[in-house]
């Protein structure tokens, strides 16, 4: 009885067409997938950089439009302003004061 040796040899279990196949779907149906999430994400990548972009402008104007109210804040607490408002608006003179109106043609 001479022992069986497998010192050369290699058994080598032939793969089932069927699992064959079924791994090369499963491959192509993983691949088509990262391929559609790869658009996708960009997509939304180039419309949130839009959004920003559109948000910073936003952002720019409102600090122009604080500003502007600041600038107007301390406006309105000068005396030459209260004598502008009190003339125009409410039709205020000083006492002694004769006031030129145009002739309505």
């Amino acid at each position: 009885m001479a022992a069986r040796r497998n010192s050369g040899y290699s058994y080598k279990k032939k793969m089932n067409p069927f699992t064959m196949v079924a791994v090369f779907v499963l491959c192509f149906v993983l691949c088509g997938t990262l391929a559609y999430k790869t658009v996708n994400l960009h997509a939304q990548k180039k419309s949130n950089q839009k959004q920003i972009e559109q948000l910073q402008a936003q952002q720019k104007d409102l600090e122009e439009e604080q500003d502007e109210i600041k600038q107007f804040g301390q406006r309105v607490g000068t005396d030459e302003y209260i004598e502008d408002v009190a003339r125009d608006k409410l039709g205020l003179v000083y006492e002694g004061e004769i006031v030129f109106k145009p002739e309505d043609k």
